[in-house]
């Protein structure tokens, strides 16, 4: 009685179940860091000054735009060494930052992008996201966004 004793003879008379098996396997270890990386994000801001720079009233935004308790917010927020923003949504608050100093670095569910002095970046419907200040100094943003009044 012959036996598929062998790796090499398991290959050659099974080539798809190794294809199958390796496939698999690469995307369950992908699954588990995705979600893993999902899961490693702060939960508490940490190491923050936020000065109100400017607001559109609730009154103004409703005249000016017909938006009903919304107002338009200006905000410089500092990141200090070390610190960070905890994870959020922008389901239902728009917004804009200009960097001003240093460098944030923003999470996402699908990566990280280092955010410096200059550069412009939307928060949209479809963001969610957290920062750090990795650097060694603080790490300022100018924040324009809509929210609700109160």
């Amino acid at each position: 009685m012959k036996t598929l004793a062998t790796r090499s003879n398991f290959r050659t008379c099974f080539p798809r179940v190794s294809v199958i098996a390796s496939a698999t396997l690469a995307f369950s270890a992908f699954s588990a860091s995705s979600s893993a990386a999902e899961e490693h994000f702060p939960t508490e801001h940490a190491g923050l000054q936020v000065e109100e720079l400017a607001v559109v009233s609730a009154a103004s935004m409703e005249r000016q735009l017909g938006l009903e308790g919304r107002i338009l917010l200006a905000r410089r927020i500092t990141i200090e060494p070390g610190g960070q923003i905890a994870r959020h949504g922008h389901e239902t608050v728009p917004g804009i930052v200009f960097m001003e100093s240093g460098s944030w670095t923003e999470g996402t569910p699908d990566r990280e992008i280092v955010h410096s002095a200059g550069d412009t970046f939307i928060e949209d419907a479809d963001t969610t996201h957290w920062f750090y200040n990795r650097g060694d100094e603080p790490a300022s943003g100018l924040v324009f966004d809509i929210k609700p009044a109160g």
